[in-house]
């Protein structure tokens, strides 16, 4: 089960409490006081684990707390110190104060290792409060309390590439083709209810990680469909590949613009990205019709069709553009099909190009 957002309350330990003891052995007729320190209370740590990819370990729970310390013992024993809790996230977890709404820790990188709650200092035994006009002190410090916050955990996916579109216009079966992801495939809108990672290999040395993110529909930034719970999904990735539909009701100029809305009114960051455009399942279509979509789309954005993608062994039946350079404009535009296999190596190379420069 995918879980990207959990509320917990969290504890460090509370201190022990001072030991208030004497030294009673036989021959010692004036031992004095002997009593230890308790001990300090456990902490609470944020430890970032690949090898987790969701927070749905914390469902269930909504309270986790570090042992208190121990008390002092009597002979100058301090007492032991209460156990941390090591509290595992998946890389691009945030902490965000629940009341206030503030990030108090963003966790990106593997292996991170953060104090997020000091534990309470043990009290002092009475051993420490003799003097020459209290020799006999029968006080020790009660141990100092643990902190305690309440906070909700956000879970925002890191990917190189990350999968935008309309629901249904072949995110799933693109992410399914290139990639050692396994998503749900069917012909109906929003097949897609949690996002996807894949990592797609190149070679024995390359590879990069690719996002399916659930389909984004008019208004999303509204908070209608799905696409206001996923978009913080799209945030951590470098590159985002616009999937357009060819075969789709919606006319394919109309699907840019309303995608690119979304994202800006979402996010003006997210705006401003990188991103390429995939012309998704054009098997569907004759040539001539690919063609003409291609054209339609190209002219709504300013460009002219070129052979800039011929380096990456596009199919030269269809018509494409390949811009270099990062711009306001997409770096590529490119004509494909995941079912019939059109173009798929090329839209990996040329992804994997742009990933490469964004690095």
């Amino acid at each position: 089960m995918f879980v990207d957002s959990v509320e917990l309350k969290l504890s460090s330990g509370k201190g022990g409490q001072g030991c208030s003891s004497f030294r009673r052995e036989k021959f010692v007729p004036k031992g004095g006081p002997d009593g230890g320190d308790g001990g300090r209370g456990g902490d609470v740590w944020f430890v970032v684990d690949k090898n987790t990819d969701t927070l749905s370990h914390f469902k269930g729970k909504n309270h986790l707390k570090a042992q208190n310390g121990r008390p002092g013992q009597p002979r100058k024993c301090a007492g032991k110190t209460g156990e941390s809790i090591y509290i595992r996230v998946p890389p691009g977890t945030q902490v965000v104060d629940a009341k206030t709404g503030e990030v108090l820790l963003d966790l990106t990188e593997d292996g991170q290792k953060v104090k997020f709650l000091k534990g309470g200092k043990g009290g002092l035994g009475n051993v420490h409060f003799r003097s020459s006009t209290n020799q006999r002190p029968t006080y020790a410090q009660p141990g100092k309390p643990g902190e305690e916050r309440e906070v909700r955990l956000e879970l925002k996916l890191i990917a190189d590439v990350g999968l935008v579109g309309f629901p249904n216009v072949g995110k799933s079966t693109l992410i399914s083709r290139v990639s050692n992801a396994h998503p749900e495939v069917a012909n109906y809108e929003f097949t897609t209810l949690t996002p996807k990672l894949g990592v797609v290999a190149i070679d024995e040395f390359r590879s990069f990680v690719m996002a399916d993110i659930p389909g984004i529909i008019e208004g999303a930034s509204d908070g209608k469909g799905l696409g206001i719970e996923f978009l913080k999904h799209i945030e951590r990735t470098k590159t985002l590949l616009l999937m357009i539909d060819a075969a789709n009701y919606r006319d394919v100029t109309h699907q840019y613009e309303a995608l690119k809305h979304e994202l800006a009114r979402y996010s003006a960051e997210l705006a401003k990205r990188p991103f390429a455009v995939a012309l998704t399942r054009i098997d569907a279509l004759q040539d001539e019709e690919v063609n003409e979509k291609m054209r339609q789309l190209l002219e709504s954005l300013g460009l002219a069709p070129n052979s800039a993608l011929d380096s990456y062994g596009c199919d030269e039946r269809y018509l494409g553009y390949g811009g270099g350079e990062a711009t306001d404009g997409p770096l590529f535009v490119m004509p494909i099909s995941s079912v019939a296999g059109i173009n798929m190596k090329s839209l990996v190379f040329a992804l994997s190009d742009v990933v490469g420069k964004e690095s």
